[in-house]
């Protein structure tokens, strides 16, 4: 591989698999609903930057629900979107699949398929990136309204949704009680994921691949207690969506270098790197790299197989995986390397 300057982070074509759209809203876009809504303590980028420093993963989910009460009109949410495509087209992301939370917004009447419709609609007004849906169906509301909410998602699944995930409060909520709600999403087509081994133990994650069978593990950071769990994700070569600064910002590992990706990675685990919530985090996917470079001695070509894996890891079809891991190719110079 040609010898890469310190601009290899930014420029390197990139794949995401685990972003949240209502944690990615770039700040001036999250100041200026803020303003919209009269909440004018919140309507500075700093002071914005200051509520996004979190205690714990508890202090996190308070402020994620706070947040949260800034999208209000379907228009609100067209408008995030196309924020969101942008920043990431800017940060040369090719292909991402966001997760999106319609439950978070249900008590202010607005339905699922009204919200992805105008999701979708922001999306489209951006060009040059491949944006896929992933609903949370938010496991605090329980497994009923997992379930009400699935059957709505699936009537909208034509506007780019492919799979369902449960994050939110997984200390709290384990996974076992949402296995028929997954059992469904199979049935409907759906893929799956779901949020484990952040908040809670590698029980959860446990879980998360023997009651609810999911396609791909969202974290799985604390699936390092247990040894065999590991290997079980290394023998089946179920992908973790790894989000090494969300867990450094939420308190899952007290510093990066505390973080098992490169542990994982070495063992051969099929892992991909990943923002999580990257206006809340202040991250992004280049400052993720950099980072894993500075502090777990990832090479430039490392890095590239992280990227190939989630392409591998992705939700595409075997004709789009190869089209995409092709567009890689061709826009990172690789095919010379």
């Amino acid at each position: 591989m040609p010898r890469a300057d310190a601009d290899w982070f930014d420029s390197v074509p990139k794949v995401e698999l685990h972003v949240h759209l209502e944690g990615a809203i770039p700040l001036p876009a999250l100041a200026e609903l803020a303003l919209k809504y009269g909440e004018r303590d919140a309507a500075d980028i700093e002071a914005l930057r200051e509520r996004f420093r979190f205690r714990d993963f508890a202090h996190f989910i308070d402020t994620w629900v706070w947040k949260n009460g800034l999208l209000r009109e379907l228009d609100d949410f067209s408008f995030i979107a196309e924020a969101v495509a942008r920043d990431l087209a800017a940060q040369r992301v090719l292909y991402a699949e966001l997760f999106y939370s319609p439950p978070d917004f249900a008590k202010r009447g607005l339905e699922a398929g009204g919200i992805t419709e105008a999701v979708r609609k922001g999306f489209d007004r951006v060009d040059g990136i491949e944006l896929r849906l992933v609903a949370d169906l938010v496991r605090d509301f329980g497994p009923v309204r997992a379930a009400r909410t699935l059957e709505e998602i699936a009537e909208a699944r034509s506007l780019g949704v492919i799979g369902i995930g449960i994050g939110g409060s997984e200390h709290e909520f384990p996974p076992e009680p949402f296995a028929m709600v997954f059992e469904r999403a199979r049935e409907l087509g759906f893929r799956t994921s779901a949020h484990a081994g952040e908040a809670a133990g590698a029980d959860s994650v446990r879980g998360a691949v023997d009651a609810l069978r999911v396609d791909r593990v969202g974290h799985g950071t604390r699936a390092v207690e247990d040894p065999a769990l590991v290997a079980e994700l290394k023998a089946r070569r179920i992908p973790l969506e790894m989000c090494p600064i969300s867990n450094v910002r939420t308190r899952v590992v007290p510093d990066l270098a505390a973080h098992p990706i490169r542990d994982f990675f070495d063992a051969g685990l099929l892992v991909t790197v990943n923002t999580d919530d990257p206006a809340m985090f202040q991250t992004s996917l280049a400052n993720e790299y950099r980072e894993l470079a500075r502090v777990h001695g990832f090479t430039f070509d490392e890095i590239r197989r992280l990227i190939e894996s989630a392409v591998a890891a992705s939700w595409l079809d075997d004709e789009g995986k190869a089209r995409l891991l092709e567009k890689l190719k061709v826009d990172a110079g690789w095919g010379a390397c």
